[in-house]
């Protein structure tokens, strides 16, 4: 479980040391001048079609070994474990955006990276995300994530619904109550399921939320927030009519649904769209809608950090501020449609004009770049945050994934796992 996690985090922290002593004057740990930095990252950051090849070509004393995770929460435990020994991680580990409030806990354990140099590069939100309370800039900015709707145009045929992106957007209207309406027409036409989990849904609309888990003084407030219970009430009600497949995200059998026509739509922010067409790289049907239930949304986004236990934190900081200046985020952004946190990028005619063969040449840069703007509510995601989000996301699985509890039983389990963390 997470909180079990941050506790034997915070007990490793104040039981072990670091290697930054020695990390603090980038080592020279390889033989004959060379340095081999070493780099975490999990789902799809568009690093691995090019741009570390080209880092490499550009500076041949380096050698860059990539280790691509699963999913964020297996990239998570990995640094955490790293920190509380105080060596044995990635020279360069990324963060995804909902993990950052714990990890700034122990801002001492990565390097700062504050710079003139870097000053402008990203929105001050993003910079905010990972910026602690003495100030410390822990993470270099890789993407932010705007949402759209990604949906089987050929599945909403069959049903004698709707198929062009904007039918489709006008068809799943501007409110959750309005796509949950266009889901059960489409489940009673079918008898398929039009999402993949509860979970994923949970996402787009806790996002919408300003204070959805703790207030701003981090006091904890999930279970009694009439938001969050009408939610989950919501949702599961939902799933009783057939709306959900009941699907865990990164599971194989959700991997293969985006190709067996598994459900019909899924929430997208930009990087979704390279693990969308990495599922299913022959299904010529899937599209994109340049519209959001509630408005806009964000799910995601990253950060590259340095721990400070290594042994070459100076090639490692070089390695990190490159792959982040808008030049390369541009590249990975037509690689896997991971959408940029940086200003200068966003301004770029490779961003605001670009299509995607794939999504049926949906203009995803301006499709995104609207999302983006669409968003205004930037919620608050305080140290308990990514405790209480699992504690949520087993709550509702227990009855729409796993089908073990009714919604009153696993709603008074989610109370129980909360009031432990107060």
């Amino acid at each position: 479980m997470v909180a079990a996690g941050v506790a034997t985090l915070a007990l490793a922290l104040t039981a072990c040391g670091s290697d930054s002593d020695d990390s603090a004057e980038g080592g020279s740990g390889d033989s004959g001048g060379k340095v081999t930095l070493t780099i975490s990252t999990f789902n799809e950051f568009g690093y691995d079609d090019g741009l570390l090849d080209e880092y490499m070509k550009q500076n041949p004393n380096i050698t860059v070994k990539h280790t691509k995770a699963d999913t964020s929460q297996a990239a998570g435990d990995a640094l955490r474990n790293a920190l509380g020994a105080g060596s044995g991680g990635s020279d360069v580990a990324a963060i995804e955006g909902d993990q950052m409030p714990e990890f700034l806990q122990y801002a001492d354990k990565f390097e700062d990276i504050s710079d003139p140099s870097l000053d402008g590069r990203w929105q001050d939100w993003k910079t905010a995300q990972a910026t602690d309370a003495k100030g410390r800039l822990i993470g270099y900015g890789t993407d932010i994530g705007p949402e759209g709707i990604c949906y089987r145009s050929d599945l909403l045929k069959e049903a004698g619904l709707p198929t062009d992106r904007e039918s489709v957007a006008k068809w799943m209207g501007s409110t959750w109550d309005d796509y949950f309406k266009a889901g059960e027409e489409y489940t009673k036409k079918t008898g398929k399921p039009f999402y993949d989990s509860a979970g994923t849904i949970r996402l787009g609309m806790e996002n919408q939320m300003q204070n959805a888990f703790e207030k701003d003084d981090g006091t904890i407030i999930a279970t009694e927030n009439p938001e969050v219970k009408d939610m989950y009430d919501q949702l599961l009600a939902e799933s009783a009519k057939g709306l959900s497949a009941g699907l865990s995200q990164w599971t194989q059998d959700w991997n293969e649904s985006f190709k067996t026509g598994g459900f019909a739509t899924t929430l997208c922010p930009g990087w979704m769209l390279g693990v969308v067409q990495g599922n299913a790289p022959d299904v010529k049907t899937w599209d994109i809608t340049n519209s959001f239930p509630g408005g806009g949304g964000n799910w995601g986004g990253s950060f590259l950090t340095v721990p400070s236990y290594g042994k070459h934190v100076k090639e490692a900081k070089a390695l990190a501020n490159w792959l982040t200046a808008p030049e390369q985020q541009i590249e990975a952004f037509k690689s896997k449609g991971t959408f940029p946190s940086q200003i200068e990028a966003l301004k770029d005619p490779a961003i605001t004009e670009a299509t995607n063969p794939y999504f049926n040449d949906a203009p995803i840069g301006q499709i995104l770049t609207d999302r983006a703007n669409a968003v205004t509510v930037k919620p608050f995601k305080g140290p308990h945050y990514q405790a209480i989000n699992d504690f949520l996301a087993d709550a509702l699985g227990r009855v729409d994934i796993d089908k073990v509890d009714d919604a009153d039983t696993s709603w008074n389990k989610f109370v129980t796992d909360v009031n432990g963390l107060k």
